[in-house]
Protein backbone atom coordinates (compact mmCIF):
# COMPACT_ATOMS: atom_id res chain seq x y z
CA UNK A 1 0.00 0.00 0.00
CA UNK A 2 1.58 3.29 -0.98
CA UNK A 3 2.40 5.65 1.84
CA UNK A 4 0.93 9.16 1.83
CA UNK A 5 4.03 10.61 3.43
CA UNK A 6 7.00 11.25 1.27
CA UNK A 7 10.49 11.72 2.65
CA UNK A 8 11.38 15.40 2.91
CA UNK A 9 13.89 16.53 0.37
CA UNK A 10 17.24 17.63 1.62
CA UNK A 11 16.60 20.99 0.01
CA UNK A 12 13.82 21.61 2.54
CA UNK A 13 16.11 21.23 5.50
CA UNK A 14 16.78 24.45 7.40
CA UNK A 15 19.65 24.43 9.84
CA UNK A 16 18.74 25.73 13.29
CA UNK A 17 20.08 29.13 14.21
CA UNK A 18 22.25 28.97 17.28
CA UNK A 19 21.58 31.54 19.93
CA UNK A 20 24.45 33.33 21.57
CA UNK A 21 24.46 33.39 25.38
CA UNK A 22 23.51 37.08 25.45
CA UNK A 23 20.56 36.47 23.10
CA UNK A 24 19.38 33.62 25.29
CA UNK A 25 19.52 35.79 28.40
CA UNK A 26 17.66 38.55 26.58
CA UNK A 27 14.94 36.04 25.68
CA UNK A 28 14.60 34.90 29.30
CA UNK A 29 14.40 38.51 30.41
CA UNK A 30 11.79 39.28 27.75
CA UNK A 31 9.66 36.24 28.59
CA UNK A 32 9.82 37.08 32.28
CA UNK A 33 8.34 40.53 31.67
CA UNK A 34 5.52 40.25 29.14
CA UNK A 35 4.76 43.87 29.66
CA UNK A 36 7.48 46.25 30.67
CA UNK A 37 7.48 48.24 33.89
CA UNK A 38 7.72 51.46 31.94
CA UNK A 39 4.62 50.69 29.87
CA UNK A 40 2.65 49.99 33.02
CA UNK A 41 3.98 53.16 34.61
CA UNK A 42 3.01 55.28 31.61
CA UNK A 43 -0.50 53.82 31.60
CA UNK A 44 -0.82 54.65 35.28
CA UNK A 45 0.59 58.18 35.01
CA UNK A 46 -1.28 59.43 31.98
CA UNK A 47 -4.66 59.04 33.67
CA UNK A 48 -3.56 61.15 36.65
CA UNK A 49 -4.45 64.87 36.29
CA UNK A 50 -1.61 65.73 38.67
CA UNK A 51 0.87 64.24 36.20
CA UNK A 52 -0.24 66.58 33.44
CA UNK A 53 -0.43 69.62 35.72
CA UNK A 54 3.09 69.09 37.09
CA UNK A 55 4.47 68.23 33.64
CA UNK A 56 3.05 71.38 32.05
CA UNK A 57 4.45 73.51 34.88
CA UNK A 58 7.88 71.89 34.58
CA UNK A 59 7.93 72.35 30.80
CA UNK A 60 7.02 76.01 31.27
CA UNK A 61 9.78 76.44 33.87
CA UNK A 62 12.30 74.82 31.53
CA UNK A 63 11.19 77.09 28.70
CA UNK A 64 11.61 80.17 30.91
CA UNK A 65 15.06 79.00 31.97
CA UNK A 66 16.19 78.40 28.39
CA UNK A 67 14.70 81.54 26.87
CA UNK A 68 14.17 84.16 29.60
CA UNK A 69 14.39 86.95 27.04
CA UNK A 70 11.09 85.80 25.56
CA UNK A 71 9.30 86.50 28.84
CA UNK A 72 11.13 89.56 30.18
CA UNK A 73 12.24 92.46 27.97
CA UNK A 74 13.80 94.55 30.77
CA UNK A 75 17.42 94.26 31.87
CA UNK A 76 17.25 92.50 35.26
CA UNK A 77 20.48 94.21 36.38
CA UNK A 78 19.41 97.75 35.46
CA UNK A 79 18.99 99.69 38.72
CA UNK A 80 17.17 102.96 39.29
CA UNK A 81 17.34 104.00 42.94
CA UNK A 82 14.64 106.59 42.32
CA UNK A 83 12.23 103.65 41.87
CA UNK A 84 13.32 101.86 45.06
CA UNK A 85 10.51 99.62 46.42
CA UNK A 86 7.93 101.30 44.21
CA UNK A 87 4.87 99.36 43.04
CA UNK A 88 3.82 98.28 39.61
CA UNK A 89 3.63 100.62 36.64
CA UNK A 90 3.31 100.16 32.88
CA UNK A 91 6.18 97.94 31.70
CA UNK A 92 7.01 96.86 35.26
CA UNK A 93 4.05 94.77 36.37
CA UNK A 94 5.60 93.59 39.67
CA UNK A 95 7.28 96.83 40.65
CA UNK A 96 10.84 97.39 41.82
CA UNK A 97 13.02 96.03 44.60
CA UNK A 98 15.14 97.97 47.07
CA UNK A 99 17.91 98.58 44.51
CA UNK A 100 15.44 99.71 41.87
CA UNK A 101 15.63 96.52 39.80
CA UNK A 102 12.59 95.20 38.01
CA UNK A 103 11.18 92.39 40.19
CA UNK A 104 9.51 90.57 37.31
CA UNK A 105 12.67 90.54 35.18
CA UNK A 106 14.81 89.28 38.05
CA UNK A 107 12.30 86.57 38.88
CA UNK A 108 12.24 85.38 35.27
CA UNK A 109 16.02 85.46 34.81
CA UNK A 110 16.61 83.86 38.22
CA UNK A 111 14.96 80.68 36.94
CA UNK A 112 18.00 79.76 34.87
CA UNK A 113 20.65 79.51 37.60
CA UNK A 114 18.30 77.89 40.09
CA UNK A 115 17.29 75.22 37.59
CA UNK A 116 20.87 74.66 36.40
CA UNK A 117 22.01 73.91 39.94
CA UNK A 118 19.10 71.56 40.51
CA UNK A 119 19.58 69.63 37.26
CA UNK A 120 23.39 69.40 37.42
CA UNK A 121 23.38 68.32 41.06
CA UNK A 122 20.71 65.69 40.35
CA UNK A 123 22.62 64.30 37.36
CA UNK A 124 25.88 64.12 39.32
CA UNK A 125 24.24 62.47 42.31
CA UNK A 126 22.42 59.98 40.09
CA UNK A 127 25.55 58.96 38.16
CA UNK A 128 27.70 58.54 41.25
CA UNK A 129 24.97 56.83 43.25
CA UNK A 130 24.00 54.42 40.45
CA UNK A 131 27.60 53.37 39.75
CA UNK A 132 28.63 52.94 43.39
CA UNK A 133 25.36 51.37 44.52
CA UNK A 134 25.23 48.93 41.59
CA UNK A 135 28.82 47.73 42.09
CA UNK A 136 28.40 47.37 45.84
CA UNK A 137 25.09 45.54 45.62
CA UNK A 138 26.03 43.17 42.82
CA UNK A 139 29.55 42.16 43.81
CA UNK A 140 29.16 42.52 47.59
CA UNK A 141 32.07 41.49 49.81
CA UNK A 142 34.66 44.01 50.87
CA UNK A 143 33.48 46.54 48.26
CA UNK A 144 29.98 46.57 49.72
CA UNK A 145 31.39 46.96 53.24
CA UNK A 146 33.59 49.92 52.33
CA UNK A 147 30.86 51.69 50.35
CA UNK A 148 28.34 51.18 53.15
CA UNK A 149 30.65 52.61 55.80
CA UNK A 150 31.60 55.62 53.67
CA UNK A 151 27.92 56.20 52.92
CA UNK A 152 27.12 56.11 56.64
CA UNK A 153 29.71 58.82 57.26
CA UNK A 154 28.20 61.11 54.64
CA UNK A 155 24.68 60.30 55.82
CA UNK A 156 25.57 61.68 59.23
CA UNK A 157 26.36 65.10 57.70
CA UNK A 158 23.33 67.20 56.67
CA UNK A 159 23.68 68.21 53.02
CA UNK A 160 23.01 71.91 53.53
CA UNK A 161 25.23 72.12 56.62
CA UNK A 162 28.12 70.43 54.83
CA UNK A 163 27.61 72.70 51.81
CA UNK A 164 27.68 75.79 54.05
CA UNK A 165 31.04 74.76 55.49
CA UNK A 166 32.61 74.01 52.10
CA UNK A 167 31.14 76.98 50.24
CA UNK A 168 32.30 79.42 52.92
CA UNK A 169 35.96 78.58 52.16
CA UNK A 170 35.83 78.32 48.37
CA UNK A 171 37.51 81.25 46.60
CA UNK A 172 35.31 81.02 43.49
CA UNK A 173 31.58 80.32 43.47
CA UNK A 174 29.38 79.54 40.50
CA UNK A 175 26.58 77.18 39.52
CA UNK A 176 28.99 74.31 38.89
CA UNK A 177 30.77 74.59 42.25
CA UNK A 178 27.45 74.77 44.10
CA UNK A 179 26.24 71.67 42.23
CA UNK A 180 29.44 69.76 42.96
CA UNK A 181 29.34 70.58 46.65
CA UNK A 182 25.70 69.56 46.99
CA UNK A 183 26.32 66.34 45.07
CA UNK A 184 29.32 65.50 47.25
CA UNK A 185 27.08 65.26 50.32
CA UNK A 186 23.91 63.86 48.72
CA UNK A 187 25.09 60.82 46.73
CA UNK A 188 24.69 58.20 49.52
CA UNK A 189 20.89 58.29 49.30
CA UNK A 190 20.85 57.28 45.63
CA UNK A 191 23.65 54.76 46.22
CA UNK A 192 21.76 53.07 49.06
CA UNK A 193 18.54 52.88 47.05
CA UNK A 194 20.37 51.53 44.00
CA UNK A 195 22.18 48.95 46.13
CA UNK A 196 18.89 47.66 47.53
CA UNK A 197 17.32 47.47 44.07
CA UNK A 198 20.33 45.57 42.70
CA UNK A 199 20.29 43.13 45.62
CA UNK A 200 16.68 42.34 44.73
CA UNK A 201 17.25 42.17 40.96
CA UNK A 202 20.29 39.88 41.19
CA UNK A 203 18.02 37.10 42.47
CA UNK A 204 16.02 37.09 39.21
CA UNK A 205 15.92 34.19 36.75
CA UNK A 206 17.73 36.07 34.01
CA UNK A 207 20.76 36.53 36.27
CA UNK A 208 20.81 32.79 36.98
CA UNK A 209 20.49 32.06 33.26
CA UNK A 210 23.27 34.50 32.51
CA UNK A 211 25.63 32.76 34.92
CA UNK A 212 24.71 29.34 33.55
CA UNK A 213 25.46 30.46 29.99
CA UNK A 214 28.86 31.84 30.92
CA UNK A 215 28.11 35.53 30.46
CA UNK A 216 30.45 37.68 32.53
CA UNK A 217 29.05 39.15 35.71
CA UNK A 218 29.92 42.70 34.71
CA UNK A 219 28.08 42.32 31.40
CA UNK A 220 25.05 40.94 33.22
CA UNK A 221 25.15 43.88 35.63
CA UNK A 222 25.33 46.51 32.89
CA UNK A 223 22.92 44.98 30.39
CA UNK A 224 20.25 43.56 32.65
CA UNK A 225 20.52 44.28 36.37
CA UNK A 226 21.06 48.05 36.21
CA UNK A 227 18.24 48.77 33.70
CA UNK A 228 15.82 46.74 35.83
CA UNK A 229 16.85 48.57 39.01
CA UNK A 230 16.44 52.18 37.89
CA UNK A 231 12.78 52.68 38.79
CA UNK A 232 13.26 53.68 42.46
CA UNK A 233 16.27 55.81 41.55
CA UNK A 234 14.22 57.81 39.03
CA UNK A 235 11.60 58.50 41.68
CA UNK A 236 14.13 59.76 44.21
CA UNK A 237 16.02 61.80 41.59
CA UNK A 238 12.82 63.58 40.55
CA UNK A 239 12.11 64.61 44.13
CA UNK A 240 15.77 65.45 44.80
CA UNK A 241 15.85 67.97 41.96
CA UNK A 242 13.41 70.17 43.83
CA UNK A 243 15.39 69.66 47.02
CA UNK A 244 18.60 70.84 45.36
CA UNK A 245 16.86 73.97 44.08
CA UNK A 246 15.83 74.74 47.66
CA UNK A 247 19.39 74.06 48.87
CA UNK A 248 20.84 76.48 46.30
CA UNK A 249 18.32 79.12 47.34
CA UNK A 250 19.29 78.59 50.98
CA UNK A 251 22.98 79.01 50.25
CA UNK A 252 22.37 82.11 48.13
CA UNK A 253 20.08 83.51 50.81
CA UNK A 254 22.94 83.16 53.30
CA UNK A 255 25.33 84.87 50.91
CA UNK A 256 27.58 81.84 50.32
CA UNK A 257 25.87 80.37 47.25
CA UNK A 258 25.96 81.97 43.84
CA UNK A 259 27.96 85.22 43.53
CA UNK A 260 26.29 88.62 43.51
CA UNK A 261 26.78 88.88 39.76
CA UNK A 262 24.51 85.86 39.21
CA UNK A 263 20.74 86.04 39.35
CA UNK A 264 18.92 83.61 41.61
CA UNK A 265 15.76 83.45 43.64
CA UNK A 266 17.70 82.88 46.84
CA UNK A 267 19.63 86.10 46.40
CA UNK A 268 16.49 88.10 45.71
CA UNK A 269 14.78 86.64 48.78
CA UNK A 270 17.80 87.48 50.90
CA UNK A 271 18.02 91.04 49.57
CA UNK A 272 14.29 91.60 50.04
CA UNK A 273 14.16 90.61 53.70
CA UNK A 274 15.17 94.15 54.70
CA UNK A 275 12.07 95.49 52.91
CA UNK A 276 9.58 92.86 54.02
CA UNK A 277 7.55 95.41 56.00
CA UNK A 278 7.58 98.27 53.51
CA UNK A 279 7.50 96.28 50.24
CA UNK A 280 6.43 92.66 50.91
CA UNK A 281 5.86 92.00 47.21
CA UNK A 282 9.62 92.10 46.56
CA UNK A 283 10.04 88.93 48.62
CA UNK A 284 6.74 87.34 47.63
CA UNK A 285 7.35 86.88 43.90
CA UNK A 286 10.75 85.12 43.99
CA UNK A 287 9.46 83.01 46.88
CA UNK A 288 6.36 82.09 44.87
CA UNK A 289 8.49 81.13 41.85
CA UNK A 290 10.69 78.97 44.08
CA UNK A 291 7.69 77.31 45.73
CA UNK A 292 5.89 76.56 42.46
CA UNK A 293 9.03 75.06 40.92
CA UNK A 294 9.80 72.83 43.88
CA UNK A 295 6.15 71.82 44.24
CA UNK A 296 5.99 70.82 40.57
CA UNK A 297 8.91 68.42 40.91
CA UNK A 298 7.59 67.02 44.19
CA UNK A 299 4.18 66.36 42.65
CA UNK A 300 5.74 64.71 39.62
CA UNK A 301 7.89 62.59 41.91
CA UNK A 302 4.82 61.45 43.83
CA UNK A 303 3.04 60.45 40.62
CA UNK A 304 6.08 58.58 39.32
CA UNK A 305 6.52 56.84 42.67
CA UNK A 306 2.92 55.62 42.67
CA UNK A 307 3.24 54.41 39.07
CA UNK A 308 6.46 52.49 39.68
CA UNK A 309 5.43 51.02 43.03
CA UNK A 310 5.04 47.24 42.51
CA UNK A 311 2.39 46.97 45.22
CA UNK A 312 0.35 49.75 43.62
CA UNK A 313 0.64 48.06 40.21
CA UNK A 314 -0.53 44.77 41.74
CA UNK A 315 -3.58 46.45 43.23
CA UNK A 316 -4.41 48.02 39.85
Amino acid sequence: MPSNTEPRSATHYVAPIEETPLQAVDQVNEDEKTRSTWSDAWDAMRVRPMFWVSSVLILLIILVALFPGLFAHVDPRAANLAKSNEGSEPGHILGFNRQGNDVYARTIWGTRNSLIVGVVATVLVSIVGIVIGALAGFFGGWLDTIVSRIGDIFFSIPTVLGAIVIMSVLPARNALTVSLVLAAFAWPQIARIMRGAVLSAKQSDYVTASAALGVSRFTTLVRHVVPNSLAPVIVVATVSLGTFIVAEATLSFLGIGLPDSALSWGQDIGNAQASIRTAPSTIFWPSAALSITVLSFLLLGDVVRDALDPKARARR
